[in-house]
């Protein structure tokens, strides 16, 4: 059959799926993949004597549902299904208990699960308080807040599966005394990065917050309470600080334990990196989403929900997920063993907003919350019967006896103790697309993409752009006046139903997004990923309605983000203004020629730490302050490695005396990557010629005259079709956190997470 992927589909799979030869060669089509995965997946059969026919017939049905991108799972059973490593699921949670013995044990798994290209989740609430007492060695605490900078800075020296860094979820009940140091501990953006932190937040401390009362905060150590705190001063604490930069969360610990499926195992305490998976200790699950953007059909021209398409999917997914367990390599028998315990599975969708775009149901709208409700209600009645008949087939899950589903009644014998949750689809989405990300809405209707030569090229969502030709008002001009607006409501020319349908993530109110979650939720087991989107001008008191109205209507957390509220982000909504150029050293003269070299000449020499040991960087500037040539020196590098950085100095030397453009030699430079990168100074140094640009950056282009007022900060790149340069502007800078440290391409904060939607990059 033939697939239809999308070139942004295509790269990503490039990038990160398809088997590579030991060069780096790709040499695996997206069918071979989809073909290895179902194969491996579909074995899973043979273990309960099915015949090898039937295994044959599942891995057709797995394939199909895959090639027709109508179900995808997690990018670990992508990656490595089939392969020798053989890791599928995407997240665990650990126990870290108050022994250095137990923190160093897992802080050792976690970097076990990170190399094999999953997340972690844990709870610090079992540590001591900071400046407790040791009594073993007379010492004092130094707190949870200082061991989770421990395992922040071991994943950054981790790579997952070779590929990306690990992400971690840190999780403290707001009971712990560092409760307030652990609220204020990613203030600074550049702290702790490699975590998402939530507060657990108890029944108890809603009940004393809507009384305005005071709490205990109880020492985990000796479980007694050790001071009184106002409840209020805590959560307004907990808003303000999610208001400025979007951390922290909130999951509401004990709402999700009151859906434990396994109490007789013990507390929840945990979930994974964005929270929609609870777990208990040692826990793993495996996660897959269907494409709602494919589950359509055309009746007398009308779009409709194909719901016995629906029906034919969600059975397989249930399938596929169960049998991932029984093939999945774990990292650790404690994992297994607890994995294969309860069998949870986590099945969610996509493409929601894409969905109902293609219903003409705008999603702020009474109409979308229900369909919402329809839709995970069917989803979720159709896996419990097949896990049914999986446990009949099958056996139920070893931990059934003492769980909720243990009942004399037969309809109750579970396969799975958990069926249903909502993830971030991050990069499967874009695989899957043109399809919306999970149950978010749409981020932008039409935007700029300026390339190199500078011609502006517009890209437009393809629902949009279809309705605009079929209606008979798309034009350029209005493209263009689009993608200088933030969304379609003052745009005229747009009739007023288009307007009010193809609604953008700001233009839609907290409330609605919060009330969507909550649809949602009532018919997910485990939790839903969904980020309720403000827009910058919100205010501190629209947080907190927020937060207050998702524990109102049972969600089992939330997580906010507040448009352009982090440091790095570039300007998200309208036309981007003129920016003041910084006057560098080196501008003050321009000459075609190569110009003769001096007699005479000064400069500065750099250490920069490279992968391949200590580059020393030697930069001379003429009389005139601009620039020469450059000398290049490493250790007791020779032969090829250091020919080839002598040539790399005497080509950016021969620039230098031409009167090239300092930044044009600096982005031919940077980020060319090598096989051993490195770290210098909290910045990634891909190469060699990587860490040359750097320098050069830092000792010309950083190096002003007089201090400039900049009233914007650089646009981000990242990579179009033909892998030239594009600058992102206008609307396709909504929820732009920073920039893709793979491709340099734009990261966007979504689903608790930032993702690059060029290379596939994420990280939660």
């Amino acid at each position: 059959m033939e697939l239809k992927l999308s070139p942004n589909a295509v790269k990503v799979l490039e990038r990160r799926y398809l088997r590579k030869d030991e060069q780096g060669k790709t040499i695996e089509t997206p069918e071979q993949m989809f073909t290895r995965v179902a194969k491996a997946i579909a074995s899973a059969d043979s273990i309960y004597n099915k015949s090898e026919a039937e295994v044959k017939q599942l891995q057709d049905d797995f394939f199909k549902i895959m090639a027709n991108l109508e179900f995808l799972p997690n990018s670990p059973c992508l990656m490595n299904a089939g392969k020798e490593l053989g890791q599928l699921s995407a997240c665990f949670t650990l126990p870290i208990n108050d022994s250095m013995e137990s923190i160093f044990e897992t802080l050792k798994v976690t970097s076990l699960i990170h190399k094999s290209g999953g997340g972690t989740g844990f709870n610090f609430s079992r540590l001591r308080p900071k400046n407790a007492v040791v009594k073993t060695t007379g010492g004092v605490a130094s707190g949870p807040i200082s061991f989770m900078r421990v395992y922040d800075a071991a994943t950054e020296a981790v790579k997952q599966g070779g590929t990306r860094r690990g992400a971690n979820m840190g999780i403290l009940r707001v009971d712990h005394p560092d409760i307030m140091e652990f609220i204020t501990c990613k203030e600074n953006n550049n702290h702790i990065t490699n975590f998402n932190i939530s507060v657990a937040i108890t029944n108890e401390f809603m009940q004393a917050l809507s009384k305005g009362e005071a709490y205990d905060l109880i020492d985990p150590h000796t479980h007694k309470p050790v001071q009184k705190i106002s409840s209020r001063e805590v959560f307004e604490l907990i808003v303000k600080q999610a208001h400025k930069n979007g951390e922290p969360g909130i999951i509401f610990i004990d709402k999700i334990n009151q859906h434990n499926p396994t109490p007789q195992l013990g507390l929840i305490e945990s979930t994974n990196p964005c929270g929609e998976q609870p777990l208990l200790p040692y826990e793993s699950c495996d996660l897959g989403s269907i494409n709602l953007d494919q589950m359509i059909k055309k009746t007398s021209g009308r779009v409709e929900i194909d719901w016995d398409k629906l029906k034919t999917v969600t059975r397989l997914a249930v399938h596929f997920l169960d049998n991932l367990i029984d093939v999945n390599k774990f990292p650790l028998p404690e994992i297994e063993k607890a994995t294969k315990a309860t069998r949870k599975i986590g099945l969610g969708v996509m493409g929601w907003a894409s969905l109902l775009l293609r219903l003409n149901i705008p999603y702020n709208s009474e109409e979308a919350v229900a369909l919402a409700e329809k839709v995970m209600s069917f989803i979720l009645k159709e896996a419990d019967k097949k896990s049914l008949e999986l446990g009949k087939d099958k056996g139920v899950f070893p931990a059934f006896k003492g769980s909720i589903y243990d009942k004399k009644d037969a309809s109750t014998r579970m396969r799975n103790a958990t069926l249903t949750t909502i993830a971030p689809t991050g990069t499967i989405s874009i695989i899957a697309g043109p399809c919306s990300s999970g149950v978010e809405p749409l981020f932008a209707i039409s935007y700029y993409r300026n390339v190199m030569d500078n011609d502006k090229l517009i890209e437009v969502e393809p629902l949009f752009e279809q309705v605009a030709k079929e209606r008979g008002f798309y034009s350029r001009q209005l493209m263009e006046k689009i993608a200088e607006h933030s969304s379609l409501k003052d745009i005229s020319e747009i009739p007023e139903d288009v307007r009010r349908v193809f609604v953008t993530a700001h233009d839609i109110a907290p409330e609605w997004h919060v009330r969507m979650q909550a649809a949602f939720q009532k018919y997910v087991h485990n939790a839903t990923s969904k980020t309720v989107n403000f827009s910058h001008d919100a205010t501190i008191d629209d947080v907190r309605k927020s937060y207050l109205l998702a524990f109102e209507l049972d969600c089992k957390g939330i997580t906010i983000y507040r448009d352009n509220s982090r440091e790095e982000q570039v300007l998200n909504v309208g036309k981007p203004k003129e920016k003041e150029q910084p006057q560098t050293v080196y501008e003050s003269k321009r000459e075609i020629a190569p110009r003769p070299r001096p007699e005479v000449i000064i400069g500065t020499t750099t250490k920069v730490s490279t992968g391949c040991g200590n580059l020393y960087v030697t930069i001379n500037v003429d009389e005139d302050g601009m620039p020469f040539e450059l000398f290049t020196q490493m250790g007791k590098a020779g032969g090829c490695a250091a020919s080839q950085l002598e040539a790399t100095g005497r080509l950016v030397s021969l620039a230098f005396r031409a009167g090239v453009e300092v930044k044009s030699i600096i982005a031919q430079l940077r980020n060319i990557r090598c096989p051993s990168p490195s770290w210098e100074k909290g910045q990634r140094i891909f190469s060699c010629a990587d860490a040359i640009a750097r320098v050069i950056e830092r000792r010309l282009v950083n190096v002003q005259v007089e201090k400039p007022v900049a009233q914007t900060v650089d646009l981000p790149m990242k990579h179009s079709h033909d892998d030239s340069l594009t600058v992102l502007d206008a609307n396709e800078q909504v929820n732009i956190v920073g920039v893709c440290p793979d491709c340099g391409g734009a990261l966007r904060h979504e689903e608790g997470c930032v993702k690059c939607q060029a290379c596939g990059y994420s990280k939660c």
